[in-house]
């Protein structure tokens, strides 16, 4: 196959360029995939302008984009399941050839899943990293997780049924994600911080209270505390984890409790709680996250098929690849709400 096109971050913080890419085989346990859809991500932005952000690019020129859904075009050896045609969804690797800035790619077939009818290719390339964050920060073992059951069976659906929850920044992709497996769960009430435009939004998904994401911590507290009443809350799941979500995070939960956070700790301990907190790895090919991955991924397909699971509300950008640029400025000024920016890498001139 001849080499395709892809946006590449030349250098540290340097300048992106559409320019050529060999198109390799798939290898052992993998699928090449033509890529029909890639969604923007906040980490992008923060490695393009710092240089530095979670799993930090191993050598410039690279090719980023973790959000994919597209159409198998070749299987490789020992490969089953999957056939050439088949529509799937994946999160990307920060490997040239694995990311999904590009219009072919490469995907680890234990981390894939076919993407049911009642799914675009847009709405479901929304979904990868943020489920695959929400699921290892609810789901992966201590430290690096909260612990709990994967909502895949009877054993796990329901499980925490009367325990209440806040997720700090509902309306993000993160969050969006976080209701919707809290409900699986059986999380009750659900509560949420966002902006009120998106309570409609949040309340669709499951979430029970929306509380404005501008409340001082004090009237944040109150009404969590109104909304609770005596029932202890042992879980906060912050998505933005900005030093002052991450420090009402933790002051908000009981004795005992525990806060999920994506980005290193910037809170302030109280000597003496027992409260714990685990900041989340979101990769699915991070050592401890693998088994929680194929798991999840034997029953993807099914929950996206029965709207346990439901996408984000999507934009897409105009010219291909070359809109990415605009897309993850907009990222960073922080005037995207509720929505996924997607690009469609076969749209580039």
């Amino acid at each position: 196959m001849p080499n395709h096109k892809a946006l590449f971050l030349q250098s540290k913080c340097g300048a992106w360029e559409v320019a050529e890419q060999e198109t390799r085989k798939p290898g052992p346990g993998e699928l090449l995939v033509r890529i029909e859809a890639c969604g923007l991500n906040p980490i992008e932005w923060k490695i393009h302008t710092y240089g530095s952000a979670g799993p930090v690019p191993k050598s410039y020129p690279t090719v980023l984009g973790s959000d994919i859904a597209g159409v198998v075009e070749e299987v490789g050896e020992g490969v089953s399941g999957f056939a050439k045609g088949d529509r799937v969804v994946y999160q990307g690797a920060f490997e040239n050839d694995k990311a999904g800035y590009q219009h072919y790619g490469i995907a680890n077939v234990e981390f894939v899943a076919k993407i049911p009818s009642n799914l675009s290719f847009d709405e479901a390339a929304t979904l990868p990293v943020a489920i695959a964050t929400v699921a290892t920060g609810f789901y992966g073992s201590k430290p690096h997780g909260a612990g709990l059951t994967l909502p895949v069976d009877e054993a796990g659906k329901g499980k925490y049924s009367g325990k209440p929850l806040l997720i700090i920044g509902g309306a993000s992709s993160l969050g969006q994600s976080a209701i919707q497996f809290a409900c699986l769960s059986g999380f009750f009430p659900i509560l949420t911080t966002a902006s009120p435009s998106n309570a409609g939004l949040l309340k669709s998904l499951g979430a029970t209270h929306v509380f404005d994401r501008n409340l001082s911590t004090a009237d944040l507290t109150a009404q969590v505390a109104e909304a609770i009443g005596d029932a202890p809350l042992e879980l906060v799941f912050d998505t933005i984890s900005a030093p002052p979500t991450q420090q009402a995070g933790y002051d908000l939960l009981s004795e005992g409790g525990h806060l999920i956070i994506v980005v290193p700790e910037m809170l302030k301990p109280v000597e003496g709680r027992n409260v714990t907190y685990s900041m989340v790895h979101g990769i699915w090919g991070t050592p401890f996250n693998v088994e929680i991955g194929r798991e999840l991924h034997k029953h993807m397909t099914a929950l996206l098929a029965d709207g346990s699971i439901k996408p984000n509300r999507v934009e897409v950008l105009p010219g291909g690849l070359r809109g990415v640029f605009g897309g993850l400025e907009r990222l960073k000024a922080g005037s995207v709400s509720g929505t996924k920016l997607i690009a469609h890498p076969h749209e580039t001139d």
